[in-house]
């Protein structure tokens, strides 16, 4: 199983609100690609402020494989939304890290 685990910084004049429809909207692919095996948003909590670098938000799946995550990277449904997500990011690309584990 891939964990595509996605960290964000986002402009700070996004809401909690904006930020929640994005994650519904991602959360919707479960339902469009086959092998999305979870989908999870969370905040980041931890206290280490200047290692975190203001990368306060993050999303992950988990993928059955790596060709469900290679999927999922070209699906047009997934490219709209995640430009809409680095429109809102600081710096754009800037304001996202990803990193695949597998698990």
């Amino acid at each position: 199983m891939i964990r595509h685990l996605v960290h964000l910084r986002f402009e700070s004049d996004v809401s909690e609100a904006e930020k929640s429809a994005l994650y519904m909207d991602l959360e919707g692919l479960n339902g469009h690609i086959d092998g999305i095996v979870d989908f999870q948003s969370r905040r980041n909590v931890s206290v280490e402020t200047d290692l975190v670098r203001d990368f306060n938000d993050m999303f992950w799946f988990d993928f059955r494989d790596a060709a469900v995550r290679d999927a999922y990277l070209v699906d047009p449904t997934h490219q709209e939304i995640g430009g809409r997500i680095v429109a809102k990011t600081v710096g754009g690309v800037d304001g996202v890290f990803v990193c695949d584990i597998e698990v």
